[in-house]
């Protein structure tokens, strides 16, 4: 089985711009697709995410993506030990 490749957000909209000349001229999804090197539902699910933006909102995504994460880990973090703090407070240990 072939081991998939991790594509970057730049490559991913430089592909699908090259999907939709393909398509513009004339060949079919499917082909423009295998043009690629693509599969149809790798290409549709990639549409769905980045069709429409342009690289440089491709990257601030990105860069949002990673601080939402960040910030949603330090908010976990300061619940728990908020909630052990509490616990140990209470005396229930």
């Amino acid at each position: 089985m072939a081991r998939k490749k991790a594509h970057t957000p730049e490559e991913i909209v430089g592909k699908l711009r090259q999907a939709e000349v393909l398509v513009g001229q004339g060949k079919t999804v499917a082909d423009a697709v295998r043009g690629i090197g693509v599969t149809e539902p790798t290409n549709y699910r990639w549409r769905t995410e980045f069709g429409g933006l342009k690289l440089d909102q491709v990257k601030r995504l990105k860069e949002f993506e990673r601080e939402n994460a960040r910030l949603r880990k330090a908010v976990s973090d300061l619940t728990l030990e908020k909630a052990i703090l509490k616990e140990a407070a209470s005396g229930k240990w």
